[in-house]
């Protein structure tokens, strides 16, 4: 009998929790309200996807190999042969672009996604546990982030070398406070609701709660932090690459060819014109989508 009672105040809990993340109102629902309000996070996506899509097929978009030099035709103006011209080594910049927005997107993405897991269950445990455990979480938190994120980023990427994964380790030691911040003080708010102190009484697990009460309710704060995440790390990565620690040769990523193309600039600009101009609309395309989450997801947005 007392077994019974508990499973249904679990599942009043449980459809509590429903109406407090807003499952009346669906995902695609969610979807179709910001395509009509928000033309510009629609456009964004649409070229996020195309970049995506370029980067898989970029063998079948162009002949040349990323690697394959021609000097009888290097810093070769735009042309048919080669649309956005050739680089010092006679190699295709748009083959380059092509393969480097792979290493690139790459980089954004998996960092993003490591640190957002990280941070997320650091500052859920943070926020619902207290006490010492939110002590010691937190002041790694400060010290992370008394550090500038380049700065921070350059020092791990001199100790650790050169090479991709190495710049996935420290993109994700970079960017994880942030999400652990932002992700305790969301579950500092939600501990005081009636479902989670309803789960407490009844003797749900603590981790139990965490898992199906309180992330939940931040995804949509997850969400968000990941659209903004993907271009900040797509940046840094630029930054160290433009510096000579991140991606090294012969691998292409669009700060790397950046790099190699600043002694040309005014004898090839094109060099230079074509991966800057892609780092610069993949991160205005993820920060327009984050922004157009932000206005459907956030509770605070729609009353606004």
């Amino acid at each position: 009998m007392l077994r019974k009672k508990r499973e249904q105040i679990e599942q009043a809990a449980d459809l509590r929790l429903q109406s407090q993340i807003g499952e009346e109102e669906r995902f695609r629902d969610l979807m179709r309200r910001m395509a009509r309000e928000n033309k510009t996070a629609v456009v964004s996506f649409v070229l996020i996807l195309l970049m995506i899509l370029a980067a898989v097929l970029a063998p079948l978009l162009t002949p040349y190999d990323e690697n394959e030099m021609d000097l009888m035709h290097r810093l070769a103006a735009p042309s048919a042969a080669h649309l956005l011209g050739t680089d010092e080594g006679g190699r295709d910049v748009l083959t380059r672009l092509l393969y480097g927005a792979r290493v690139s997107l790459l980089i954004g993405v998996v960092p993003a996604l490591l640190s957002l897991i990280i941070g997320a269950v650091l500052g859920v445990i943070a926020g619902y546990r207290g006490g010492i455990v939110d002590v010691i979480i937190m002041r790694a938190v400060d010290v992370t982030l008394a550090f500038p994120s380049m700065l921070l980023a350059m020092v791990i990427m001199y100790s650790l070398g050169g090479g991709i994964v190495n710049v996935f380790l420290t993109l994700t030691l970079v960017n994880w406070a942030n999400v652990a911040r932002v992700v305790r003080a969301q579950t500092l708010q939600i501990r005081n609701s009636e479902y989670v102190q309803a789960a407490n009484i009844i003797g749900v697990p603590g981790g139990r709660i965490m898992r199906r009460h309180i992330l939940p309710n931040c995804l949509p704060t997850l969400l968000v932090l990941f659209t903004l995440n993907v271009p900040a790390s797509i940046l840094t990565e630029s930054s160290l690459s433009f510096l000579g620690l991140g991606i090294q040769p012969p691998n292409a990523s669009w700060g790397l060819m950046i790099n190699t193309a600043r002694q040309y600039l005014y004898s090839a600009p094109w060099m230079c014109f074509a991966p800057g101009a892609a780092i610069m609309l993949i991160v205005l395309a993820f920060n327009f989508l984050g922004n157009g989450l932000l206005d459907v997801l956030d509770p605070r947005q729609k009353e606004q």
